[in-house]
Protein backbone atom coordinates (compact mmCIF):
# COMPACT_ATOMS: atom_id res chain seq x y z
CA UNK A 1 0.00 0.00 0.00
CA UNK A 2 2.80 2.28 0.95
CA UNK A 3 4.73 2.17 -2.03
CA UNK A 4 1.58 2.34 -4.35
CA UNK A 5 1.15 5.63 -3.35
CA UNK A 6 2.55 8.71 -5.30
CA UNK A 7 3.54 11.85 -3.89
CA UNK A 8 0.72 14.41 -4.58
CA UNK A 9 -1.67 11.89 -2.84
CA UNK A 10 0.77 10.94 -0.01
CA UNK A 11 0.91 14.76 0.27
CA UNK A 12 -3.16 15.19 -0.39
CA UNK A 13 -3.69 12.45 2.32
CA UNK A 14 -1.28 14.63 5.15
CA UNK A 15 -2.71 17.99 4.56
CA UNK A 16 -6.43 16.29 4.68
CA UNK A 17 -5.88 14.11 7.96
CA UNK A 18 -3.78 17.24 9.58
CA UNK A 19 -7.35 18.64 9.08
CA UNK A 20 -9.22 15.56 9.85
CA UNK A 21 -7.49 14.74 12.94
CA UNK A 22 -7.61 18.44 14.58
CA UNK A 23 -11.10 18.70 14.28
CA UNK A 24 -11.51 15.33 15.29
CA UNK A 25 -9.63 15.80 18.86
CA UNK A 26 -11.24 19.43 19.18
CA UNK A 27 -14.47 17.69 18.85
CA UNK A 28 -13.97 15.64 21.66
CA UNK A 29 -12.45 18.16 23.58
CA UNK A 30 -15.23 20.84 23.41
CA UNK A 31 -18.44 18.69 23.76
CA UNK A 32 -16.55 17.03 26.87
CA UNK A 33 -16.22 20.44 28.41
CA UNK A 34 -20.23 21.47 27.22
CA UNK A 35 -20.64 17.94 29.18
CA UNK A 36 -19.08 19.33 32.31
CA UNK A 37 -15.69 17.57 32.19
CA UNK A 38 -12.95 20.25 31.84
CA UNK A 39 -10.20 18.26 31.88
CA UNK A 40 -8.98 19.01 28.10
CA UNK A 41 -9.40 22.30 28.26
CA UNK A 42 -7.66 22.57 31.47
CA UNK A 43 -4.78 20.68 29.98
CA UNK A 44 -4.50 23.38 26.92
CA UNK A 45 -6.00 20.73 24.52
CA UNK A 46 -9.21 22.55 23.95
CA UNK A 47 -8.00 24.37 20.95
CA UNK A 48 -7.38 23.42 16.96
CA UNK A 49 -3.66 24.37 17.02
CA UNK A 50 -2.59 20.91 15.85
CA UNK A 51 0.70 20.79 17.30
CA UNK A 52 -1.40 20.11 20.68
CA UNK A 53 -3.58 17.47 19.59
CA UNK A 54 -2.43 15.00 17.09
CA UNK A 55 -0.02 12.37 17.35
CA UNK A 56 2.38 12.56 14.67
CA UNK A 57 2.97 9.19 14.31
CA UNK A 58 -0.55 8.70 13.70
CA UNK A 59 -0.86 11.39 11.12
CA UNK A 60 2.14 9.97 9.16
CA UNK A 61 0.16 6.42 9.18
CA UNK A 62 -2.84 8.14 7.85
CA UNK A 63 -0.55 10.02 5.20
CA UNK A 64 1.10 7.28 4.22
CA UNK A 65 -1.02 3.96 4.69
CA UNK A 66 -4.80 5.39 4.88
CA UNK A 67 -5.34 4.08 8.51
CA UNK A 68 -3.72 4.64 11.42
CA UNK A 69 -4.20 6.40 15.37
CA UNK A 70 -5.80 9.36 15.96
CA UNK A 71 -4.78 11.71 19.16
CA UNK A 72 -5.19 11.06 22.64
CA UNK A 73 -7.50 13.86 24.24
CA UNK A 74 -8.63 12.90 27.75
CA UNK A 75 -11.85 12.50 28.58
CA UNK A 76 -13.31 11.91 31.93
CA UNK A 77 -16.60 10.71 32.25
CA UNK A 78 -16.38 10.98 36.20
CA UNK A 79 -15.98 14.45 36.01
CA UNK A 80 -19.93 15.06 34.34
CA UNK A 81 -23.11 15.72 35.21
CA UNK A 82 -24.46 12.78 33.37
CA UNK A 83 -21.85 10.58 33.21
CA UNK A 84 -23.38 8.02 30.79
CA UNK A 85 -24.37 9.96 28.05
CA UNK A 86 -22.04 12.60 28.57
CA UNK A 87 -19.17 10.55 27.98
CA UNK A 88 -21.29 8.87 25.06
CA UNK A 89 -21.72 12.79 23.17
CA UNK A 90 -18.39 13.74 24.10
CA UNK A 91 -16.42 10.47 22.36
CA UNK A 92 -19.51 10.34 19.48
CA UNK A 93 -18.22 13.86 18.64
CA UNK A 94 -14.88 12.51 17.56
CA UNK A 95 -15.73 10.43 14.64
CA UNK A 96 -19.23 12.53 13.63
CA UNK A 97 -17.18 15.47 13.37
CA UNK A 98 -15.38 14.10 10.80
CA UNK A 99 -18.91 12.87 8.90
CA UNK A 100 -19.77 16.72 9.03
CA UNK A 101 -16.33 18.50 7.76
CA UNK A 102 -16.58 15.46 4.97
CA UNK A 103 -20.20 16.74 4.14
CA UNK A 104 -18.58 20.33 4.43
CA UNK A 105 -16.42 19.03 1.67
CA UNK A 106 -18.86 17.94 -0.41
CA UNK A 107 -20.56 21.23 -0.70
CA UNK A 108 -17.47 21.88 -3.24
CA UNK A 109 -18.27 18.80 -5.78
CA UNK A 110 -22.27 19.43 -5.22
CA UNK A 111 -21.58 23.67 -6.35
CA UNK A 112 -19.66 22.36 -9.15
CA UNK A 113 -16.50 23.93 -7.80
CA UNK A 114 -15.47 20.74 -7.70
CA UNK A 115 -15.16 17.20 -9.45
CA UNK A 116 -14.41 13.92 -7.68
CA UNK A 117 -11.21 13.03 -8.76
CA UNK A 118 -8.34 10.25 -7.11
CA UNK A 119 -6.58 9.45 -10.26
CA UNK A 120 -3.13 9.97 -8.91
CA UNK A 121 -0.31 10.13 -11.55
CA UNK A 122 3.19 9.34 -11.09
CA UNK A 123 4.85 12.37 -12.86
CA UNK A 124 2.09 14.52 -10.71
CA UNK A 125 3.72 16.14 -7.93
CA UNK A 126 1.13 18.42 -6.36
CA UNK A 127 -2.34 17.33 -6.24
CA UNK A 128 -5.07 19.55 -7.97
CA UNK A 129 -8.14 20.90 -5.92
CA UNK A 130 -10.63 18.35 -7.47
CA UNK A 131 -8.21 15.71 -5.62
CA UNK A 132 -7.61 17.74 -2.36
CA UNK A 133 -11.48 17.78 -2.56
CA UNK A 134 -12.14 14.23 -2.98
CA UNK A 135 -9.64 13.41 -0.60
CA UNK A 136 -11.28 15.31 2.08
CA UNK A 137 -14.77 13.31 1.29
CA UNK A 138 -13.08 10.30 1.15
CA UNK A 139 -10.72 10.32 4.17
CA UNK A 140 -13.03 11.94 6.51
CA UNK A 141 -15.61 9.18 6.08
CA UNK A 142 -13.52 6.48 6.25
CA UNK A 143 -12.16 8.13 9.49
CA UNK A 144 -16.16 8.32 10.84
CA UNK A 145 -16.21 4.71 9.85
CA UNK A 146 -12.98 3.27 10.71
CA UNK A 147 -13.32 5.79 14.43
CA UNK A 148 -16.70 3.73 15.24
CA UNK A 149 -15.29 0.00 14.99
CA UNK A 150 -16.27 -1.65 18.34
CA UNK A 151 -12.90 -2.23 19.54
CA UNK A 152 -10.52 -1.01 22.69
CA UNK A 153 -9.28 1.91 22.11
CA UNK A 154 -11.19 3.23 19.52
CA UNK A 155 -14.25 5.55 20.00
CA UNK A 156 -16.59 2.60 19.17
CA UNK A 157 -15.73 0.81 21.91
CA UNK A 158 -17.14 3.22 24.25
CA UNK A 159 -19.80 4.30 22.51
CA UNK A 160 -20.84 0.62 22.30
CA UNK A 161 -20.46 0.31 26.12
CA UNK A 162 -22.44 3.32 26.65
CA UNK A 163 -24.99 2.36 24.46
CA UNK A 164 -25.51 -1.42 26.21
CA UNK A 165 -27.24 -2.10 29.48
CA UNK A 166 -24.65 -1.71 31.99
CA UNK A 167 -24.34 -5.26 33.31
CA UNK A 168 -23.22 -6.15 29.24
CA UNK A 169 -21.07 -3.34 29.55
CA UNK A 170 -19.49 -4.40 32.32
CA UNK A 171 -19.03 -7.95 30.67
CA UNK A 172 -17.65 -6.37 27.39
CA UNK A 173 -15.00 -4.46 29.40
CA UNK A 174 -13.47 -7.29 30.92
CA UNK A 175 -12.79 -7.91 27.60
CA UNK A 176 -11.41 -4.88 25.97
CA UNK A 177 -7.71 -6.52 25.86
CA UNK A 178 -9.33 -9.77 23.83
CA UNK A 179 -10.77 -6.97 21.32
CA UNK A 180 -7.74 -5.22 20.68
CA UNK A 181 -6.37 -8.72 19.89
CA UNK A 182 -9.07 -9.14 17.41
CA UNK A 183 -8.62 -6.17 15.77
CA UNK A 184 -4.83 -6.90 14.86
CA UNK A 185 -5.78 -10.17 13.79
CA UNK A 186 -7.86 -8.48 11.23
CA UNK A 187 -5.67 -6.10 10.17
CA UNK A 188 -2.65 -8.40 9.79
CA UNK A 189 -5.11 -10.57 7.12
CA UNK A 190 -6.03 -7.93 5.74
CA UNK A 191 -2.27 -6.23 5.18
CA UNK A 192 -1.09 -9.68 4.06
CA UNK A 193 -3.71 -10.12 1.78
CA UNK A 194 -5.81 -13.13 3.13
CA UNK A 195 -9.29 -11.35 3.45
CA UNK A 196 -9.52 -7.87 3.80
CA UNK A 197 -12.17 -7.80 6.05
CA UNK A 198 -11.78 -4.06 6.80
CA UNK A 199 -12.57 -3.22 3.07
CA UNK A 200 -15.21 -5.31 3.35
CA UNK A 201 -16.58 -3.95 6.15
CA UNK A 202 -15.89 -0.20 5.64
CA UNK A 203 -15.93 0.32 1.87
CA UNK A 204 -19.87 -0.54 1.43
CA UNK A 205 -21.20 2.24 3.38
CA UNK A 206 -18.22 4.68 2.57
CA UNK A 207 -19.14 4.24 -1.12
CA UNK A 208 -23.50 4.76 -0.04
CA UNK A 209 -21.84 8.16 2.00
CA UNK A 210 -19.79 9.02 -0.96
CA UNK A 211 -22.55 9.39 -3.66
CA UNK A 212 -25.09 10.50 -0.77
CA UNK A 213 -22.75 13.64 0.05
CA UNK A 214 -21.42 14.39 -3.51
CA UNK A 215 -24.04 12.71 -6.02
CA UNK A 216 -20.90 10.48 -7.10
CA UNK A 217 -20.31 7.09 -7.08
CA UNK A 218 -16.63 6.24 -5.80
CA UNK A 219 -16.20 2.63 -6.52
Amino acid sequence: MLLSRTISEIIAFALIALIAMDIHEFAHAYVANLMGDTTARDMGKMTLDPRVNINWVGWLMWAFLGFGILGSVPVNARRMRDPRWGELAAVAAGPFSNLLLAAVFAIFIRLGIAQPDLSFSRQQIFPTLDQIVTIGVFLNLLMFLFNLLPFFPFDGWTIMLRLVPPDLAYTLQRHQQTSTLIFFGCLALSILGVFDIFGRVLYPPLGLLFQLLTGYRLF
